[in-house]
């Protein structure tokens, strides 16, 4: 526990109304204070003192902004393919997430496509 045990006591008493000194009384095992920090919930405070920024957010949240993103995505698809605009809508950037670095990534290399006719050939040299 060292530096986070003041998170652990706070959980411990916050989750499941258990005072950690009765480990130390003889009143509690090690094996269920164990027991009992391993399932504490993300919101916990010693999640927060563990994980710091990362642990504001649980898998519904980041389910949430996954979903939100992809929204994003295809309703800016939806426009590239049915609206012209010149210059063109930039892509939307995804949500920021807590705990992770916003580093831009690298820009995609733009693909050429092919034309119908450079398709028709290309497919017929299959067959």
């Amino acid at each position: 526990m060292g530096e986070h045990s003041p998170a652990v006591e706070a959980d411990l008493a916050r989750f499941y109304g258990v005072d950690l000194v009765d480990l130390y009384r003889g009143r509690i095992s090690l094996r269920k204070v164990y027991s009992l920090v391993s399932s504490l919930p993300y919101d916990s405070a010693t999640h927060k003192a563990v994980l710091g920024e990362a642990a504001a957010w649980g898998s519904i949240e980041h389910l949430l902004a996954a979903t939100v993103d992809e929204l994003r995505v295809s309703n800016w698809l939806f426009q590239r393919v049915n609206f012209e605009q010149n210059p063109p809508t930039p892509a939307p950037e995804p949500l920021p997430r807590p705990g992770l670095s916003s580093a831009p990534e690298p820009e995609p290399e733009h693909t050429k496509f092919l034309t119908a006719t450079e398709l028709r050939s290309y497919l017929a040299g299959l067959g």
